[in-house]
């Protein structure tokens, strides 16, 4: 692995020690747009249980707070460095049972068949370690009818090409690829 590559994803994919919380401070700032975006997108309800996979520190969590008050937010993190950020920015929501932010990875996400309405990533996945099996996983925990969406900013280094079929192959269907300049996000949805 090259010097560069080791620094990104201790920084930005697997944040830990120094370079994990500039990392998060700097996602904190470049990932909100986009995942404001993305949430939109994903037409999230007041009532909907929505889980984001690789929640960094907690900004998009923070506006899905905002946006479900009757429903539930949950999220997993392979960073123990951005789940103490992000349940230090989302400490009231947490304290009020609103919130469930846990350490773990996508391959397996600690949550029941069938429990979520919808399901996001911003930047993420381009650092799964398995990408195919993390979505098998989102799949299974997704409702009947539910949506995912896979949000990147153009720096993510995650290329366009290819994502719709990632989705296609781990079981979802209607996926499509929507963009803007900065963003680019693709939707799906599991079969009822």
């Amino acid at each position: 692995m090259s010097v560069t590559r080791s620094i990104f994803l201790r920084a930005f994919g697997r944040p830990r020690g120094f370079l994990g919380r500039l990392g998060g401070v700097i996602m904190a700032r470049t990932n909100a747009d986009c995942g404001a975006w993305v949430t939109e997108l994903l037409e999230i309800e007041p009532g909907d249980n929505v889980l984001e996979v690789g929640f960094g520190p907690g900004v998009v969590i923070q506006r899905l707070v905002k946006l479900v008050s009757v429903g539930r937010v949950a999220g997993i993190d392979a960073s123990q460095e951005m789940v103490e950020q992000a349940r230090t920015r989302n400490r009231a929501a947490i304290q009020h049972g609103h919130v469930e932010l846990r350490l773990g990875s996508v391959e397996r996400l600690p949550f029941d068949d069938a429990s979520f309405d919808k399901a996001l990533a911003i930047n993420s996945m381009q650092v799964w370690p398995d990408a195919a099996a993390g979505l098998r996983e989102i799949r299974r925990v997704i409702k009947p009818g539910g949506r995912i969406a896979l949000g990147f900013t153009r720096y993510s280094g995650q290329p366009r090409e290819g994502v719709v079929e990632k989705l296609v192959t781990a079981g979802f269907t209607n996926a499509r690829l929507v963009e803007t300049d900065e963003w680019f996000c693709i939707l799906a949805a599991k079969p009822d």
